[in-house]
């Protein structure tokens, strides 16, 4: 018989050692395996089963996925350490306006109308694009997880403030998940060990009637209920 396990796929940049290991605390009898995508790969790695679940950046075209919204980067220029707009913490868009910008095949900034002039040539990936700024090239426009991924000393980068986000999911196969897939989307989505999808409603609060009943009927458990006066006690209370 085969072992359950889970195999979660994430991009570059994408961080999954967080739910790795609460994964390996509540399952430890189940491994789970870490599975480095590229960002272009990573849609096709859901819908063929290469992965179960992936962190990634949505695509335009997400048909036949699940996708759980994660959080949202920001967005920053990626220039040479030497380079004029280091002189601020972080730079307006139109600060990159002539500014000659890179953009790779695996691009993942989803901005129209992006500041800069695009250089004629298309580096591979992200981190040639990396290399080809650190040449003095261009700037490269990022999402900041992937500007610290491919840190060098040379280099650095600014927030663009006026620049919008770059959303992170999970993504997984619509329809009907395994129990695995479940349980990790449950933990992603911060569900505690002990809480269950399938626990019973709270019971709905008593009327006062009810309350008063139940009052009643623990002191009769308890050796302590009222009686009603008899007649020599209501004699008494006359005289």
């Amino acid at each position: 018989m085969t072992q359950p396990s889970l195999t979660l796929g994430y991009v570059p940049g994408g961080t999954p050692a967080k739910w790795a290991r609460i994964w390996a605390e509540r399952h430890p009898d189940v491994p789970l395996h870490l599975h480095a995508v590229a960002a272009a790969d990573a849609v096709a790695a859901v819908r063929d089963g290469t992965v179960d679940v992936a962190l990634l950046r949505p695509a335009a075209e997400m048909t036949g996925l699940s996708v759980i919204s994660l959080y949202d980067e920001i967005t920053v220029a990626v220039v040479p350490a030497d380079h004029l707009l280091t002189a601020l913490d972080d730079i307006p868009a139109a600060c990159l306006d002539g500014e000659p910008t890179l953009i790779p095949l695996d691009d993942v900034v989803d901005w129209a109308g992006a500041p800069g002039t695009p250089i004629d040539h298309r580096p591979e990936t992200t981190q040639d694009a990396i290399e080809l700024v650190a040449a003095g090239l261009g700037a490269l426009i990022v999402p900041q997880s992937l500007a610290r991924l491919y840190h060098r000393k040379d280099l650095t980068y600014r927030p663009i403030t006026d620049a919008p986000t770059c959303p992170v999911a999970l993504a997984f196969r619509a329809g009907e998940q395994p129990a695995s897939v479940e349980e990790f989307i449950g933990i992603v989505r911060g569900r505690r060990a002990n809480s269950s999808r399938g626990q019973a409603e709270s019971a709905p609060k008593r009327t006062a009637r009810e309350k008063t009943l139940a009052k009643q009927a623990a002191r009769a458990a308890a050796g302590k209920v009222a009686r009603k006066p008899g007649r020599a006690e209501r004699s008494r209370r006359r005289g």
